[in-house]
């Protein structure tokens, strides 16, 4: 169970980040964080600058969407988490964006192939793309609708597996254990967006990586016999993203 106050601050921090890392213009993006003891998610309040926002600012809503804490609203993207977040229960944090390659991919309705290790190390297979979102889902129910299609594209995956998405002519969202790792895989996924752009520009015919490779980059930082990194790693995983 997480302190409010303690909750606020690791989600303010969080979408700090996202600015820190160029993921973000003007008041674009946002990152949330729930505590599954309490079912409460903090999370960015709507079109408030990173430059101004403060932890206080930061909104408490239950997993209906109703504010329990805060004086602002939340992010107009608050249902797509929350549906997230109903859906996919190993998750803890939610960070989305519309930084620069990883929407050009979006917008291109094109999922990021896995062209080699530094993709692997975080995503087993491509990044998914969804489906466009039908007239209907965009009219009424916008946000929530956005979180289902994401649901629906990982039918029969492992959201932990690929803790990332395109929506289709939108741009993505990550997740991860907490606020500061689904921050920190946004950051990787940019990262891998911009090399896929550049390898596809220097070989327009390139196959992804080896099924073997791909498995054993990804499984020794997240299989079961993981030996990748420092044991104690996970408990400190916050501390060293701020370091």
């Amino acid at each position: 169970m997480y302190d409010l106050d303690q909750l606020r601050e690791k989600v303010y921090e969080a979408n700090l980040q996202l600015v820190e890392h160029g993921l973000v213009t003007f008041t674009f993006g946002n990152v949330s964080q729930i505590d599954r003891t309490q079912d409460m998610v903090a999370i960015k309040p709507s079109g408030v600058s990173y430059q101004t926002m403060k932890p206080e600012d930061i909104v408490i809503v239950d997993l209906r969407g109703r504010i329990l804490e805060g004086k602002l609203n939340p992010s107009s993207d608050t249902a797509t988490h929350l549906e997230l977040y109903r859906s996919f229960k190993g998750i803890g944090g939610v960070a989305h964006t519309h930084s620069r390659h990883a929407t050009m991919w979006a917008q291109a309705q094109r999922e990021i192939p896995c062209f080699g290790t530094t993709h692997a190390d975080y995503f087993h297979g491509p990044v998914p793309v969804t489906e466009p979102m039908s007239e209907e889902e965009i009219k009424s129910g916008y946000e929530l609708n956005t979180g289902k299609v994401i649901v629906r594209r990982f039918g029969g995956m492992d959201p932990m597996q690929t803790p990332a998405v395109l929506v289709s002519s939108h741009g993505p969202f990550t997740w991860g254990r907490n606020a500061m790792d689904a921050m920190h895989n946004a950051v990787v996924l940019e990262e891998c967006a911009q090399t896929a752009l550049g390898t596809l520009s220097l070989s327009s015919g390139q196959g992804p990586i080896p099924q073997a490779l791909l498995d054993k980059h990804f499984l020794r930082k997240h299989g079961e016999g993981a030996y990748y990194g420092q044991k104690g790693d996970q408990d400190d995983f916050d501390d060293l993203l701020q370091e």
